[in-house]
């Protein structure tokens, strides 16, 4: 694992982490632009774990 895809892997763990908490603060308070801002953090979040993924997965083994 270099130290590129944890950095990638920890910045998508935060952005879903907070994508969830506005998510969450948005159905609470009957915000809907903060509730798909939440989601798409979330999404943002995903994507930037993905990355990490595959750059783990193109690596080259030894």
């Amino acid at each position: 694992m270099t130290q590129r895809s944890k950095a990638d892997k920890a910045e998508g763990t935060v952005d879903k982490v907070a994508g969830k908490v506005k998510e969450v603060a948005g159905k609470a308070t009957k915000d809907r632009e903060l509730e798909g801002k939440g989601k798409a953090q979330q999404s943002k979040g995903h994507l930037k774990s993905a990355k990490g993924d595959l750059k783990d997965a193109a690596k080259p083994r030894h």
